[in-house]
């Protein structure tokens, strides 16, 4: 134990000479830098460049109000948005059992549900749309393409006006023939319903999907916004609230593949019959009136 204490002691009183010889000392010429730094690996340097080149995001106006809800059931976000000036108001994918809350929260702020909007005919769960329209009023909205009823067919082109703002629509089909995709230029962001997903996709092996059409609409229509762009999804199951155009360029690990290798993924996923759909699609075509519960 001596021995180790004077050791110690040696070497605390010889360590300020030894920091001003190794402050003096050159470095040889032709020696390799890498020798004398800390090595830094290809991860690290991805990882800066990648933050340094996330695209800046765009805040949304002093005006518009974004509200996005959450159905546990079916793990669907619904999007309730608004003009605070006028108040008027439109809520994107609604759930049926999401109702009473949805309009409650509308009256609370002090808003006037003009639209109820749905990205597509679900099969996880029933809309939403006709309860809203019997408690608020409102119309329901969908595509044409999806065979289900509403007060108002869109198609791709049309504009949903609330207020002073206005939702641009894109026809994105492939997880269903009816699938929409809901643009709001000004606020930089997208609705994607179930066509594109957070790291993931819509399934397309029901309800006339297709996983080319899908795939196609997507990179033409969805990717060729501004890469800033927020992306809401209609469901994520692992807790995530949004994405970006650019992200899911580079990260989405089915959309980042060829159109071939595309197609042979979504072929072979071998997924569950969706628990809700023999419920859930009969109610959909019929805009969820006939599911409203009694009171």
């Amino acid at each position: 134990m001596r021995i180790a204490s004077v050791s110690l002691l040696s070497a605390f009183v010889r360590l300020p000479s030894l920091i001003r010889a190794s402050a003096t000392a050159k470095l040889p010429a032709s020696a390799p830098i890498k020798s004398y730094c800390a090595a830094i690996s290809p991860r690290s340097l991805h990882s800066q460049s990648t933050v340094m080149s996330l695209p800046e995001r765009k805040p949304f106006s002093a005006d518009f109000f974004f509200r996005q809800l959450f159905d546990t059931e079916s793990s669907t976000y619904s999007y309730l948005l608004a003009d605070t000036s006028s108040g008027e108001a439109v809520i994107i994918d609604p759930v049926l059992e999401q109702a009473k809350r949805d309009a409650q929260l509308v009256k609370d702020l002090g808003f006037k549900l003009k639209y109820a909007i749905n990205t597509h005919m679900h099969a996880d769960h029933i809309t939403g749309s006709g309860w809203l329209r019997q408690l608020t009023g409102c119309q329901s909205v969908i595509a044409a393409a999806s065979g289900a009823k509403a007060d108002r067919h869109i198609a791709e082109g049309d504009r949903i006006d609330f207020g002073r703002h206005s939702i641009d629509t894109l026809a994105t089909p492939g997880h269903t023939n009816g699938c929409m995709s809901y643009v709001i230029k000004e606020q930089g962001c997208v609705f994607t319903g179930d066509t594109l997903l957070i790291r993931g996709c819509g399934r397309t092996d029901f309800q006339e999907g297709s996983p080319k059409s899908l795939y196609e609409n997507v990179h033409a229509k969805i990717f060729s916004l501004p890469e800033n762009f927020r992306i809401y999804p209609a469901h994520d199951y692992k807790g995530q609230l949004e994405s970006s155009v650019w992200e899911e360029k580079r990260y989405n690990p089915r959309l980042t593949k060829s159109l071939e290798q595309f197609i042979e993924i979504m072929e072979n996923l071998n997924l569950p019959y969706p628990k809700k759909i023999d419920a859930s699609l009969p109610a959909n075509r019929e805009c969820g009136v006939y599911d409203i519960p009694k009171e």
